[in-house]
């Protein structure tokens, strides 16, 4: 494009150019229609920003929380068994758990009416001893594998057999008596 002098582009464009003065409230109306076309853009905006946000910070704060209770399920210790410290207790565990089912079922197979009682009683006091080992479970895990604790836990064991093997010397002591008063009845 070749430079002209702005005189000649006046003077070749001077009917075309509109001349004619504003009028007196030409700005006022301009600002005025300028006002009401931003101002409903601004509410829907402010809106829309309002919208899309609300979801966001809600969104946040649920993470924020998961976050939080996952951090503290993590730093929780779990309960640790007498298993977990070595073979050697493993096997020991194996040991006692094995024997206390055993004489349990043993137990179970002879209950009768005469001694339903102790029975119910001896089981009662396992409940209890092993609630005692699941606390036991837990010191482990709190403690570093005291030796206090893992003595502790096997005593557990121990009680339990030993409870066990009383209600069996009961039961046979009964079976015996009733074999007594039976053959003393003939």
């Amino acid at each position: 494009m070749k430079k002209e002098p702005i005189d000649q582009v006046f003077k070749r464009l001077e009917g075309r150019l509109d001349t004619a003065a504003p009028s007196a409230d030409h700005k006022a109306n301009f600002l005025a229609k300028l006002q009401a076309q931003a101002t409903p853009e601004v509410a829907k905006k402010e809106t829309k920003t309002i919208q899309w946000m609300r979801p966001l910070f809600i969104a946040a704060s649920v993470i924020l929380i998961a976050g939080l209770m996952l951090t503290q399920f993590i730093n929780t210790p779990s309960a640790k068994e007498l298993a977990d410290v070595s073979p050697e207790m493993e096997n020991t565990q194996d040991f006692f758990t094995k024997t206390i089912e055993r004489e349990l079922f043993d137990i179970k197979e002879n209950m009768n009416p005469e001694n339903q009682a102790m029975v119910m009683d001896a089981i009662k006091q396992l409940e209890i001893l092993e609630k005692d080992y699941d606390s036991l479970k837990k010191d482990l895990s709190e403690s570093g594998e005291d030796k206090r604790v893992i003595y502790a836990m096997i005593d557990n064991f121990q009680n339990r057999i030993d409870l066990l093997k009383h209600v069996v010397e009961q039961m046979d002591a009964i079976k015996e008596l009733n074999a007594i008063e039976k053959a003393v009845t003939l």
